[in-house]
């Protein structure tokens, strides 16, 4: 499970103008138009032609619990398309993102200070900058971890810095242990 990566999947999909299809039979016509046959279907969901073509006709209702799963994956991950790059493309451009964590927290100071990890809950609105950051790094298929450390340089800049009227001696912080995740846009 990639955290990070279906946090910003999710806050995409809250820009969907229409649902996407709930059941087996719509959801299996959806990718076969998508995919253009059912033998590109069955591979990618790795089950028999025949299965799909039972589905597509409404002989099949029911599927198992793990190609359900499947299916609804991979049509929320195709589903409006145009919609999807409009919403990454306004937060990385002029929107921002908004991050709320729950996450525990530290960061590399200069001797002196309380840079001790501890939990905290943040809901920070991040630049557009780092939401472009974070859209392209998941794009190229950048790992959770990644991920992570792009939002922790984020939160470093708008949280803990402001910006740079407080705290310039940062070096890193931290994002460990994360208990909460959801991001906005």
């Amino acid at each position: 499970m990639s955290m990070f990566g279906d946090g910003l999947d999710k806050a995409v999909q809250k820009a969907f103008t229409r649902p996407a299809p709930k059941s087996a039979g719509p959801q299996m016509r959806y990718m076969v138009k998508q995919l253009g046959g059912t033998k590109a279907v069955a591979e990618l969901l790795g089950m028999s032609q025949r299965q799909v073509e039972r589905y597509v006709a409404g002989k099949a209702k029911k599927p198992r619990a793990d190609l359900a799963a499947r299916l609804e994956r991979e049509v929320t991950k195709r589903w409006q398309p145009q919609i999807r790059a409009k919403a990454r493309e306004k937060a990385a451009t002029t929107g921002g993102i908004v991050i709320d964590t729950r996450a525990r927290m530290g960061y590399t100071a200069p001797i002196g200070s309380t840079d001790q990890d501890r939990i905290r809950h943040l809901t920070v609105a991040l630049p557009p900058v780092y939401a472009a950051r974070l859209f392209d790094a998941q794009a190229a298929g950048a790992s959770d971890d990644h991920l992570r450390e792009i939002a922790a340089e984020a939160l470093k800049e708008v949280y803990f810095q402001d910006g740079g009227r407080r705290a310039g001696s940062l070096d890193e912080v931290r994002m460990l242990d994360v208990e909460h995740l959801e991001f906005d846009l």
